[in-house]
């Protein structure tokens, strides 16, 4: 198993949210309100006729543990819908999970995913 976690901008959670009812094996979504920076480095806006940069911008964190098999459809998924080519479009990790266990009813593995 691998959890795929991807940080996208907000207004692309309901597109990833309704690929993920259609069309893919993942079950379900972990989301999470985040702030951020990396190559985008905020912007600046004005307020009240002051300056004020904002270098910490809101995104959103999304996470799904999936079956190997399913990986590279998930990121496709992810790519096609998050993807502009512009700065500040995201990023995806992909790590290992050893085990998942279903807390109500204790089944594990594909069974708890």
């Amino acid at each position: 198993m691998k959890k795929i976690d991807a940080v996208i901008q907000q207004e692309k959670l309901e597109e990833v949210k309704a690929a993920i009812d259609q069309g893919t094996e993942t079950s379900g979504m972990t989301v999470a309100q985040v702030l951020g920076f990396g190559r985008q480095k905020g912007f600046k806006e004005y307020v009240r006729g002051q300056e004020v940069i904002t270098t910490l911008l809101p995104k959103v964190a999304i996470s799904f543990v999936v079956q190997d098999e399913d990986v590279d459809q998930v990121i496709d998924m992810i790519l096609n819908i998050c993807g502009t080519e512009g700065v500040g479009d995201g990023k995806i990790f992909i790590t290992n999970v050893e085990e998942a266990i279903r807390i109500r009813t204790g089944e594990r593995g594909r069974a708890a995913i």
